[in-house]
């Protein structure tokens, strides 16, 4: 524990003082204009092109390119009537630098800081090499492309603070994995169509040995060691296909399976092997008449459930979101010319365990429906203040009433 502590406090010394060799040099090495993050759907960008689709600082004659993002919010929530009165989270902060090495060669990394230094994570850490615009590989540390939100995560695109429930109680939020694989893309007057394909390391036991005492697949992010080893010798396939529209939206299908348990143990089989499989559709469209924008995603999990456990672990899951954002005002405010004010709402759904119980054939519980009504300011797209109000059910395993839980959350995400 000490060990990573001090780890981790190198590693934080070390940033700060890169960073701030990079603003003294600043006024030597010049910057060029900021890249403006597009957010009209009409572009040729997808969801797959998000972990370069950001706004970068470059410096003249200097081939890195640097940026990164920060949210930050207050929080006052209460379930059942009982709180804990008004808190001030510093959610996360991010810092990406990119570089093209050679011709046809470039590297990307995404370090994440998270509750304060609590947590610090190497989300994407890949170098990319074109071969042709259809065949493109990519290797290191990757983003493995399930739904949407996973790729495109980054909080200055969003309009609520809290993240989706589906993409973080569900599925694994910004999960990522050493491995390699292949992507392209390809044009047909308006329509786009791209893939992905990887093979990396990744569940281990604890999707079903965790604290919560449920199917939870978030709960193999804690293992580390994935990133110098597979928990099992068994690749996990991720693979995702999207056609897009420049006129209506886009559109993805993806896949990520894989075994999750350890079934050998210095060579002595010990358990069979255990699958783990996710199936996903994404969507986001904008309507162009009224403006408004809808995005959403929905994922279906099947996992092989030992015998010996209790039907508290859920051998199926599903869930989904969808975000209806509408602007309200877009003109100059102040000195921002392409100021906008928008209003948001966010249905979440989950289920943790399909089905019903053997013996009575009623209804297993574990779900959880919410609500997120929201305001929002942009002054320009890359900084965004938001105003939100979260109301959320959730209900047992036995399905008894629901615990009721309401959160009103003011912050702010803002790309640097």
């Amino acid at each position: 524990m000490k060990l990573e502590q001090t780890m981790n406090t190198y590693i934080y010394l070390m940033l700060k003082k890169t960073c701030l060799a990079l603003l003294l040099m600043s006024p030597i090495l010049g910057f060029s204009q900021i890249e403006r993050t597009p957010t009209d759907s009409t572009e040729s960008k997808m969801n797959m092109d998000a972990v370069y689709d950001r706004p970068f600082l470059k410096f003249k004659k200097v081939p890195v390119a640097f940026g990164g993002y920060l949210e930050a919010n207050s929080i006052y929530s209460s379930t059942d009537g009982v709180s804990e009165g008004l808190s001030f989270q510093a959610r996360r902060m991010t810092v990406f630098m990119s570089a093209s090495i050679t011709k046809r060669i470039k590297f990307l990394s995404e370090l994440e800081y998270e509750d304060g230094t609590e947590e610090i994570a190497i989300e994407f850490a890949a170098m990319d090499i074109a071969l042709h615009p259809l065949l493109n590989f990519r290797g290191g540390i990757v983003m493995n492309p399930i739904g949407g939100f996973n790729q495109n995560h980054d909080g200055p695109k969003w309009e609520f603070i809290d993240r989706p429930d589906e993409a973080v109680e569900m599925l694994p939020s910004t999960w990522s994995n050493v491995g390699f694989g292949l992507y392209g893309k390809t044009y047909s007057g308006n329509w786009i169509f791209g893939y992905e394909a990887y093979l990396t390391n990744g569940f281990d036991d604890s999707v079903i040995d965790n604290e919560h005492n449920k199917t939870f697949m978030p709960a193999s992010k804690e293992n580390r060691s994935r990133f110098e080893e597979s928990s099992n010798g068994v690749p996990l396939t991720t693979a995702k296909i999207a056609i897009k529209n420049r006129k209506i939206g886009e559109i993805g299908l993806s896949y990520m399976g894989g075994v999750y348990n350890t079934f050998l143990s210095d060579g002595v089989v010990v358990d069979s092997k255990r699958r783990l499989d996710v199936f996903a559709v994404d969507l986001n469209t904008t309507i162009k008449k009224t403006g408004t924008y809808i995005v959403g995603e929905a994922s279906y999990t099947m996992i092989d459930i030992p015998d010996t456990y209790t039907q508290q672990y859920g051998s199926k899951q599903w869930g989904g979101f969808i975000d209806i954002v509408q602007p309200v005002i877009r003109r100059e405010i102040l000195d921002w010319e392409d100021a906008t004010l928008n209003i948001a709402v966010r249905l979440d759904y989950l289920d943790w365990n399909i089905g019903t119980f053997k013996e009575s054939n009623t209804n297993i519980g574990d779900e959880r429906f919410s609500i997120t009504p929201a305001i929002s300011f942009r002054p320009t797209q890359q900084t965004v203040l938001r105003l939100n109000y979260k109301y959320s059910w959730d209900t047992d395993i036995l399905d008894n009433p629901a615990a009721k839980t309401g959160a009103l959350m003011f912050g702010f995400s803002t790309y640097f």
